[in-house]
């Protein structure tokens, strides 16, 4: 027989346990500068005794056991600052009051009032889409009521590449019968509107609107835009030629007029605003010696307001609970700053050893890489890969070659038939060097680009030259012919 019973038993053990100042940490090592700062204003609204000062101060500073800095501005007597202000309209805990204000920027009262002042986006100026660019050609055109309704309706279908994707009796369903009849009238009157090809249903019509508002009309034109663009893709001109009796020459000419054409009217107009990316690290040589400057431009200096600090020091009147919540709020105010700080030196900590292991790439250039991969890093600073990722996610290097996120440098590495190693971003820069040295009447296959490669001891199969052709953007070698 089993003998079944409960009891009770102490034990010890270790575990990792995720504090939320350690989660806080981790999340402040993956947010981009903007996040950061975003973050930052947060916790100064939520949390009272974060501020904002001029010049920044040492993490070590926040400690409750250490006393205030002196300011170097004079301190005014108790008798001068009561014939500044008016002693009866401040409450009577007039010390507390002072303090306060001693600990904030020291701005005159008026600046300190909240006024109404235009909005940041009130003073920025847009380009117009391409909707407000129809509209307006629209209504300077002289159109009855009904016929301006109808125009409105199309234009308010019109993707962001200028194409009428849906059926136009689908789109002017809920109008009147008297309206709809004017539904090929108004798409007519909206194609002749710019841009040119706006308002096409497919991509024949929209390139036989723009041969026809250039004035390029010719037979052989309108054949091939309707009848053979997927062979004018393929590049089979002799074929052509000879199904349309026509001069090879007179064919290869209608493509160069096809190829200057718009494909997509609404380019110009479409999309967002460019995104400007701004460095969080400005790598630069001085004197055979390169410097790493870390870009703190726009971040928040933070410090803990001293009036509570002092108050908090002082505070044996203060209530249990009101003690306890100032400690919550400056500990919380010091394990940020502490943390950001150590965002900081971590970020330093990375690119120092990117630099080290990449110094080839930023003194002769990508052809010179290295391969690199997080262990290596994480190895010689003393952290774990998922830190050493979190550290390169969103974060931008700016160096004499340019603008580059942190991941960049960390590349695979290919074996040569030496028995090296090169970085993938290296054998990329050697594929568009050979591709740029080819003929333009012969382009190399992938294959034999993969032979090229070979000879140089580079051993890299066919489809690997064909995934890194892909992700540079470059066409296959039957476009390419054509393309150049």
């Amino acid at each position: 027989m089993i003998n079944l019973r409960a009891q009770l038993q102490m034990k010890q053990t270790q575990q990792l346990v995720m504090t939320p100042q350690l989660q806080q940490a981790i999340k402040l090592l993956q947010l981009s500068r903007l996040e950061l700062a975003e973050m930052v204003r947060q916790e100064m609204l939520e949390n009272p005794v974060l501020d904002e000062t001029s010049a920044p101060e040492s993490p070590n500073d926040v400690s409750l056991d250490q006393p205030d800095t002196p300011s170097d501005e004079p301190v005014k007597k108790e008798t001068d600052r009561e014939e500044e202000i008016n002693v009866l309209s401040i409450p009577d805990n007039v010390a507390e009051w002072e303090a306060y204000l001693d600990s904030s920027q020291n701005l005159p009262y008026h600046a300190r009032e909240e006024q109404e002042h235009p909005s940041f986006e009130a003073m920025v100026s847009r380009p117009d889409t391409l909707h407000e660019h129809l509209l307006w050609q629209l209504r300077m055109m002289k159109l009855s009521p009904v016929e301006f309704t109808v125009g409105e309706f199309i234009i308010g279908n019109l993707d962001e590449d200028g194409y009428l994707r849906s059926p136009l009796d689908e789109i002017l369903g809920t109008l009147n019968v008297a309206a709809r009849d004017l539904g090929e009238k108004m798409l007519g009157r909206v194609q002749q509107l710019d841009p040119p090809g706006v308002g096409a249903r497919d991509l024949g019509e929209c390139l036989r609107i723009q041969v026809v508002q250039f004035g390029l009309e010719e037979d052989l034109l309108g054949t091939l835009i309707d009848d053979h663009l997927e062979d004018l893709a393929k590049g089979d001109y002799d074929r052509l030629a000879r199904e349309l009796d026509a001069p090879k020459e007179a064919i290869m000419q209608a493509y160069s007029i096809i190829r200057g054409l718009e494909p997509k009217p609404g380019r110009p107009f479409g999309g967002s605003e460019p995104i400007y990316v701004t460095p969080d690290v400005y790598l630069f040589k001085m004197s055979d010696e390169w410097v790493i400057m870390l870009n703190d431009d726009g971040m928040p200096k933070l410090r803990i307001n001293s009036y509570y600090r002092e108050l908090l020091r002082k505070g044996s009147s203060l209530q249990a609970k009101d003690r306890e919540f100032l400690l919550e709020k400056i500990r919380s105010a010091s394990w940020l700053i502490k943390s950001i700080d150590q965002r900081q030196r971590t970020i330093y900590k990375v690119v120092k050893s990117i630099l080290e292991k990449q110094k080839g790439f930023f003194e002769r250039g990508v052809r010179h890489m290295n391969p690199l991969v997080l262990r290596d890093v994480a190895e010689d600073i003393g952290v774990h890969e998922s830190t050493v990722s979190r550290v390169t996610t969103q974060k931008y290097l700016h160096c004499p070659d340019g603008l580059f996120e942190l991941k960049f440098f960390f590349n695979p590495g290919i074996q040569t038939l030496s028995g090296e190693m090169l970085a993938s971003e290296s054998v990329r820069a050697k594929i568009k060097d050979i591709i740029k040295a080819e003929e333009s009447s012969r382009p190399l296959s992938d294959q034999a680009i993969s032979d090229v490669l070979r000879l140089e001891g580079i051993d890299i199969a066919r489809r690997t030259v064909a995934k890194y052709r892909e992700s540079m953007g470059i066409l296959p070698s039957s476009k390419r012919k054509h393309s150049k």
